[in-house]
């Protein structure tokens, strides 16, 4: 199984965050965190890493569909978004989004197939919005 539904940029970096809000947005996901885990390594460790944003996105109608499906789901929500450089080529960013199928998988709940797959289907249209550019 496939970790995450992702894309690569090739834009800004803050230009990519931007452009992923907006994307998770217009799926009906909020941004409720934004970790930036360049600037906490340097802070913490002195360690020094590529541009690198966890957002934690959730879409609350799902959500709740979730833990009313499995009340311990709640250890993987929200949807953890990755915005980083990509190690290989820093001119580009890569997005990517977990796959929610894992919470599937993890908890062998077929309770939850219904909200994963209807997940899967607005990160997905998130990401190929971000990769097609509009």
């Amino acid at each position: 199984m496939e970790l995450a539904l992702s894309t690569t940029l090739h834009t800004g970096f803050d230009e990519a965050v931007e452009r992923t809000r907006e994307a998770l947005a217009a799926q009906g996901f909020g941004v409720l965190t934004d970790i930036d885990l360049r600037s906490t390594l340097k802070t913490k460790i002195d360690a020094e890493i590529e541009d690198y944003r966890i957002l934690g996105a959730c879409n609350p109608p799902l959500a709740n569909q979730a833990v009313g499906a499995n009340a311990q789901i709640g250890l993987l929500l929200p949807c953890n978004v990755l915005v980083r450089r990509d190690r290989e080529d820093p001119a580009a960013v890569v997005v990517e989004a977990m796959n929610p199928a894992l919470m599937v998988q993890v908890t062998g709940d077929p309770a939850l197939e219904a909200v994963a797959a209807e997940a899967t289907a607005k990160l997905r249209a998130a990401i190929d919005t971000l990769a097609s550019g509009t």
